[in-house]
């Protein structure tokens, strides 16, 4: 019997690997704008120990191991060298914070598995406040503990979550231990299988925040495209303004919130109900952000112990027939592809300057429109690019072959959804939210994916929500969409590589497109990769002319041959490493289709999109 229950143990250890075991809450709802919050930054150079094995966290018959035996206890041998610890964060290596492990240490290049973490910091909590630590992303899966317990778990790698950590701080020494995990996994989103480097660590900021007892969680301010009353010729016209705030906090119920426009002269109050959820709306005739002008209003929201400031734009995105129309005007997208990852040194973006660096290539392009994929970015890069003009696609990690089947999986696509949303509601450049990239079609995967555009949509109803889908071929240079998710999106979106994958460049010159449905077709993805500074044949693959050709050849045939065109974002604006190409001497981990080279220089398909976009550009007047 004793050892049947041995067995079930062992499969239950397994089976859960690190998750949710006890003590390992989920975090606590999203804060948003952290930007304008009473926080201490935890940034730094963090003590860091590998563990390939899961020993901090397992015995060694893979059971999870009481805190104090675990790596979260924070012990060392150099405390008392009469007992046997076998590990010390001490002595361990230190690790920058944020950054990726994979480009701070040779060793770690291509390592996949656990790694701890951990810092010391003191505090100065006071009884009146309360306090939580806040991570911008950890890659993937994060096991956070303090002072000798684990007290929280989050998946995801790419979007931000808070643990509140009131009555558990102390004055000196505090011991913040994270295990980090960004092993692949068939159920995960991503899945085990995608085409970006998996990059593993704290990689965004870590920061001790402080709030009143009852504070602003987070809040949206958003406008209606209706138009209310008469419009007045040369003055702007007057809409609602809307949005809601929530309150947290044991005083949140009933308590009042006000919401404040000063240059708009509006201001509202609305009275939180028993969840702390406040409603409010009035009307006012903004200025609309647009990439031409991007304008945004400073707000203000106060309750009766917290006060915040945001910057917030107005806009009207929606579709007419096969167009895009910004503020009832039809606008082409003018854009580019763009993975999180720095030119100078190659790696996970980690500062505002390495996100401006990016950002300002895009300008120099003639961009109006970045595709942030496939994954949501940082928030800065989205802010920045707010202040510049940029429009944004914003994405969650649904790529390729999901375990469309398992409940786990959806519930975790729609966590990450829920949380890139809530983050970035209120960023006026955003007219897109994307669910998915490149899943192959079956009625499972459009159940889940359906499933996902219904949530966005609940959630925000001011933005266009789409995937990027894929061609099919009806005949020899006949393609179209043939995918049941189109009766979900706004958008006719799809990657396209004609002239690249199981064809040649001259094929573009006889391809032709119909499409089932009349709404605007957006190509989220098309292009062809080449090394910078090889030259050649422009018949000759990975070669600077061969690239450039194909980018000529395709821009004609969407601009000549592919109704409803209504803009792009090529793949991609630079080189961007990926263990899938081991093409060694031409691709040597490098997916090759950027227009820039992973350190920054222009490939030859660089001038072609931009002189496209200049006279694009030039013709609209813009």
């Amino acid at each position: 019997m004793e050892s049947k229950k041995l067995i079930l143990g062992l499969v239950a250890g397994l089976l859960f690997g690190i998750h949710a075991m006890a003590g390992e809450d989920a975090p606590a709802p999203m804060i948003i704008n952290i930007a304008d919050r009473s926080s201490v930054s935890l940034d730094g150079q963090w003590k860091y120990l590998v563990d390939q094995y899961g020993i901090g966290y397992y015995n060694y018959r893979l059971m999870p191991q009481p805190d104090k035996d675990s790596f979260f206890a924070d012990k060392s041998f150099d405390d008392d060298r009469t007992k046997l610890i076998e590990y010390s964060f001490d002595r361990g290596g230190e690790m920058r914070v944020p950054g990726d492990w994979n480009t701070q240490y040779e060793k770690l290049y291509y390592y996949e598995g656990k790694v701890w973490y951990r810092t010391k910091f003191d505090a100065a909590p006071s009884p009146e406040k309360r306090y939580f630590l806040y991570f911008g992303a950890v890659n993937h899966t994060a096991i956070v503990g303090l002072n000798g317990n684990k007290i929280a778990r989050h998946e995801g790698g790419f979007t931000p979550f808070n643990v509140e950590v009131t009555g558990r701080l102390k004055e000196k020494d505090n011991s913040l231990v994270v295990l980090v995990d960004n092993t692949r996994d068939k159920d995960g989103i991503p899945t085990n299988n995608c085409d970006w480097w998996n990059y593993g660590g704290i990689t965004r900021s870590v920061k001790l925040v402080e709030v009143p007892g009852t504070f602003i969680r987070d809040y949206a301010v958003l406008m209606d495209k209706a138009v209310v009353g008469k419009v007045r010729k040369n003055k702007p016209a007057k809409h609602r303004i809307y949005g809601y705030v929530n309150l947290d906090g044991s005083a949140a119920a009933g308590q009042e919130v006000s919401i404040s426009v000063p240059e708009l002269k509006l201001s509202v109050k609305a009275v939180a109900d028993d969840n702390g959820h406040a409603v409010f709306e009035s009307v006012a005739a903004p200025q609309l952000w647009s990439p031409d002008s991007p304008k945004l209003y400073d707000v203000e929201i106060s309750s009766a112990q917290d006060k915040t400031r945001d910057k917030v734009g107005f806009r009207i995105i929606e579709t007419a027939g096969d167009k895009i129309l910004l503020n009832g005007k039809e606008i082409f997208l003018r854009g580019i592809s763009v993975h999180e990852e720095s030119t100078t040194p190659v790696g996970r973006i980690t500062s505002a300057s390495q996100n401006r660096e990016l950002l300002d290539y895009a300008k120099e392009l003639g961009c109006n429109f970045v595709r942030l994929a496939h994954y949501p970015h940082n928030e800065d890069i989205v802010r920045q690019a707010e202040e510049m003009g940029l429009l944004v696609w914003s994405e969650i990690p649904v790529y390729w072959t999901i375990s469309w089947n398992n409940p786990d999986t959806y519930a975790n696509a729609r966590q990450q959804l829920e949380e890139m949303v809530t983050r970035d509601i209120n960023r006026a450049n955003i007219i897109i939210w994307s669910v998915a990239n490149e899943t192959p079609i079956s009625p499972e995967r459009t159940r889940f994916l359906a499933g996902l555009i219904s949530r966005a949509r609940e959630m925000d109803s001011t933005r266009l929500v789409s995937a990027a889908m894929e061609k099919v071929a009806v005949s020899k240079n006949h393609y179209t969409v043939d995918d049941p998710l189109l009766e979900y999106t706004d958008l006719i979106s799809f990657n396209q590589y004609t002239g690249w994958y199981g064809s040649k460049s001259e094929q573009c010159d006889n391809t032709y497109w119909e499409f089932p449905v009349l709404k605007p077709v957006f190509i989220s993805e098309f292009g062809a990769g080449a090394l910078y500074g090889n030259h050649g044949p422009k018949t000759e693959r990975f070669t600077e002319e061969y690239m450039a050709d194909c980018y000529e050849r395709n821009i004609r045939m969407m601009v000549e041959r592919m109704p409803g065109f209504a803009g792009t974002s090529p793949w991609i604006l630079k080189d961007f490493r990926s263990p899938r190409r081991a093409l060694n001497g031409i691709q040597d981990d490098y997916n090759r289709k950027g227009v820039l080279s992973e350190d920054g220089h222009r490939k030859q398909a660089w001038y072609v999109l931009r002189d496209w976009y200049m006279d694009l550009k030039a013709r609209n007047n813009e």
